[in-house]
């Protein structure tokens, strides 16, 4: 799945969803993400997730800033 900075900013921007449904939108796009990553996954895979990922927790962040910041700092930690 291909999810780019378009289709993740249009979600955040979708003015008749309920900031709920917006996050849980967001929040099965990461879901999606590292489920479909497997043992076989190389590197470049991984790191490819990790940067959307991270543009993902950034939206959310627009939608509700404390999670965003939490989803964030602990995806620096690792």
């Amino acid at each position: 799945m291909d999810y780019t900075v378009e289709a993740i900013n249009k979600i955040v921007g979708y003015k008749t969803w309920s900031d709920k449904k917006k996050l849980d939108k967001l929040l099965f796009m990461d879901c999606r993400l590292y489920a479909n990553l497997g043992t076989d996954s190389s590197l470049k895979e991984k790191e490819e997730v990790r940067k959307i990922s991270r543009r993902i927790y950034t939206a959310i962040k627009k939608v509700k800033p404390t999670m965003g910041e939490d989803f964030l700092r602990l995806m620096d930690k690792n």
